[in-house]
């Protein structure tokens, strides 16, 4: 599903993850056909994680049973795409215990009326860190500080021409659920004394759009469009609620037959509200075993933001080929200045760049579901070999969808989120390379008396990430992967985490249906208040497929 308001429509964020530049820059030549295949799976495999410097963890080694589906059903009226895998891990130590993680992404369209009125639907689970690594490697984490994430989203939408009018409407119904770790508390920092936040638990969220509008030189000189849009989200913890409604008229005036002047003006409803947490004889709000605040079922709703406000943005659309486009709007929104943009440039066939720069108000929920409905009709997403969850993005000829951004910021208070990404990526023979750096900021809002305390503070995240890949041959390859990460917090007691490392892999195929696979690595990850750590990770295994 494509974006449904413009509140949405910065969520095509590019913060690749090493992996995932990989995983685009193999499918980058490949043309999408119309076909049909189902290739499910078992694998096995043998991993060890050492300590090779600042650690007190014994050398740990599990053994991985994979089950498994890659998936692509394309016809003239449906399209689905599945990529899914449940994995139990058994640990040969005595103070870990087993674990198992169901991971993967599926996305679906059918047609119900044509092309006019489709039907789309998208699940993603994979598992996060919550001991307060925030942002990094989650290989690391034992199997009690990690919690598994579950999103899913369906809902139709309708495009059309009536006369000269371009029409679109949309729906859009999405659930989200956090489920914790056996001991991760999530306790949101490391160095205690501060504000707890990761106390997401699930939502629900309804987001609707509709627009009418005409292309510039049919009737008129210039073109215009008029939206309006409804979105809500209602998240379990505190019955947090939040409530967005707009309008907005748009105009683009062409220029030259490959520039052209926009802008728009209207009006954003913003409200986010939620009741008290239940307090003790103190007056400390009360917390649930999971660190979670108890709700005061009668308890007033509090007003948390409030923001009505005259929007407008102006700016450039530049097209001056199907290569090449580039956006650029400044305007006021959110109660301050907005500045938005995008660049798109392939100058062959085997290169690309990508620079998005966003702003938006979001939750946990509502970012996560938007990224989930902007995966790409065409996506591959890839693993982390060493843990088997997906990497932090999903690319395709027509766009991708990145969760890595979103999934280190599990905060149970909404935030301004902004940021900026950009990535390159060329292939050459046997050759395959990419490269994607990135910044975000998340200013929290919240004026009620529990969010009040974190309210215009903010988290900062840094990312940079590098890929490489050589085919050796039509049966086997090699790739690296190197990867930073520099999460910063203004918050207390919510430790600074800098993650940095890169691991090799080879693969071969062995038979028709057998692969085997052998990768090495190295992590490292600079906690505040804790010592440095050195990991080494080693693991060979095998898939076979039916």
């Amino acid at each position: 599903m494509r974006p449904l308001s413009h509140t949405h429509l910065a969520h095509a964020r590019l913060l690749l993850t090493a992996a995932s530049l990989a995983a685009m820059l193999a499918a980058a030549p490949a043309q999408a056909q119309r076909r049909t295949e189902i290739n499910p799976y078992l694998g096995i495999d043998q991993t060890a994680v050492a300590d090779l410097g600042g650690g007190d963890r014994d050398t740990l080694t599990y053994t991985s049973v994979i089950v498994g589906v890659d998936a692509s059903i394309q016809n003239r009226s449906t399209e689905v795409r599945a990529n899914l895998a449940y994995q139990h891990q058994f640990t040969w130590s005595d103070n870990e215990p087993n674990s198992s993680v169901i991971s993967g992404v599926v996305s679906a369209r059918t047609n119900l009326i044509g092309r006019a009125l489709q039907l789309e639907g998208g699940v993603l689970a994979t598992r996060v860190r919550t001991d307060g690594f925030t942002g990094a490697n989650g290989n690391l984490a034992s199997a009690g500080s990690k919690s598994q994430i579950y999103s899913a989203y369906v809902g139709p939408t309708f495009t059309s021409k009536i006369g000269d009018l371009d029409v679109n409407a949309a729906y859009r119904l999405g659930y989200n659920r956090l489920e914790d770790g056996l001991d991760s508390g999530l306790s949101g920092g490391l160095s205690g004394g501060g504000v707890p936040l990761d106390s997401f638990s699930e939502s629900w969220t309804h987001v609707a759009t509709a627009s009418v509008g005409m292309q510039p030189g049919v009737i008129l000189p210039v073109g215009w469009a008029v939206g309006v849009g409804y979105n809500r989200e209602d998240a379990s913890q505190l019955s947090q609620r939040y409530e967005d409604k707009w309008g907005k008229l748009d105009l683009t005036l062409p220029v030259t037959g490959d520039l052209a002047v926009i802008g728009g003006v209207g009006y954003q409803a913003i409200e986010i509200s939620n009741k008290d947490a239940l307090r003790d004889g103190n007056g400390a709000p009360v917390r649930d075993r999971d660190g979670r605040f108890v709700t005061d079922a009668n308890s007033p709703r509090l007003l948390s933001y409030d923001n009505s406000e005259l929007i407008w943005d102006v700016g450039i659309l530049w097209r001056p080929s199907r290569r090449t486009s580039l956006s650029l709007t400044v305007g006021h929104r959110y109660g301050s200045e907005s500045v938005r943009g995008s660049l798109s440039w392939q100058p062959d066939e085997r290169s690309s760049l990508t620079v998005s720069l966003y702003d938006s108000v979001d939750s946990f929920g509502r970012a996560l579901s938007g990224n989930l409905a902007n995966l790409p009709d065409d996506f591959i997403v890839t693993r982390n070999p060493f843990s088997g969850d997906i990497n932090g993005c999903a690319f395709g000829q027509g766009g991708d969808a990145c969760f890595s951004d979103t999934l280190s910021g599990i905060r149970t208070a909404n935030y301004r989120n902004r940021g900026v990404s950009a990535s390159y990526a060329h292939t050459a023979g046997p050759w395959r390379y990419g490269i994607g750096v990135g910044y975000s900021q998340r200013k929290f809002l919240g004026n009620d008396p529990v969010f009040a305390r974190v309210n215009g503070l903010s988290d900062e995240n840094y990312f940079a990430a590098a890929a490489l890949g050589y085919a050796l041959d039509d049966q086997s390859g090699i790739d690296v992967n190197v990867y930073a990460n520099q999460f910063k917090s203004g918050i207390s007691g919510v430790a600074d985490v800098f993650n940095a490392g890169a691991y090799l892999s080879y693969h071969r195929r062995i038979t028709r249906r057998l692969n085997g696979h052998a990768s090495v690595g190295v992590d490292h990850v600079k906690a505040q208040g804790v010592d440095s750590v050195l990991t080494g990770l080693a693991q060979i295994g095998l898939r076979y497929s039916f």
